[in-house]
């Protein structure tokens, strides 16, 4: 597995018995860059919508919201996070549920190390085969979200943290437009968001990316302009 890769990415541990989630989440938080926790389906929803990470890996018993039930929904919003049953059930209908809900893998408790790397490596393959992670703005211009760098011509372009915050998002999401409460929610979450803030973000970042990247769609939010062909992988 190509660990460096795994180091970029942050991963949210749904579980409700704290033992098991807390030696878990201390190994997790040796090998990639952020671990989130959630101690059931609810919680984890949440967790989820205002933290957006590459991978969730939950077992299926839990309180208020078993993890299918859970994974089902967050399906149903985001096609693109990784998503990892870790469970003691081995019925065949979990299975099948885990199949249909384009699942990672159905790891079967007790979860060992081995078995989260192996689950964690497939993970990452996947997330390799994405068209976000190495995304194609222009003929000359392309941000890769591994790195978190962008480049033109060659040459590596400087941003400053907001900066790459809001191309970060925009690159995750660029086939469709961003509102401006995700943006809000994304770089200004406590001190909120005013007009100024996001104009000169936007214009700092305009006077560094080719002509015409960043588009403003009129009372929505921001959306990046790629007129050149990323493959669908």
């Amino acid at each position: 597995m190509q660990k460096e890769l795994l180091k970029d990415l942050r991963i949210l541990y749904v579980e409700d018995e704290e033992d098991v989630r807390r030696n878990a989440v201390e190994y997790l938080k040796r090998i990639t860059k952020e671990v989130l926790e959630a101690g059931d389906g609810k919680e984890a929803i949440k967790v989820w919508a205002e933290e957006k990470p590459d991978i969730i890996i939950t077992d299926i018993s839990m309180p208020r919201l078993n993890g299918l039930d859970m994974a089902r929904y967050i399906r149903s919003k985001d096609q693109d996070v990784q998503i990892i049953i870790a469970t003691a059930y081995t019925d065949t209908e979990y299975l099948m549920q885990a199949v249909e809900l384009n699942l990672v893998k159905y790891m079967v408790k007790p979860i060992t190390k081995e078995k989260l790397l192996n689950a964690l490596s497939q993970s990452v393959e996947k997330i390799k085969d994405q068209s976000k992670f190495s995304l194609k703005l222009t003929e000359t211009c392309e941000y890769n979200a591994y790195t978190q760098s962008i480049t033109n011509r060659g040459e590596v372009i400087k941003l400053t943290k907001n900066e790459l915050l809001f191309l970060d998002l925009l690159a995750h999401h660029f086939k469709r437009p961003l509102s401006y409460q995700e943006i809000e929610d994304a770089i200004w979450p406590y001190e909120g968001m005013s007009s100024d803030a996001i104009r000169s973000l936007v214009r700092g970042l305009r006077k560094k990316l080719p002509d015409n990247v960043i588009e403003n769609i009129s009372g929505m939010g921001y959306k990046l302009n790629i007129n050149v062909k990323n493959s669908d992988k």
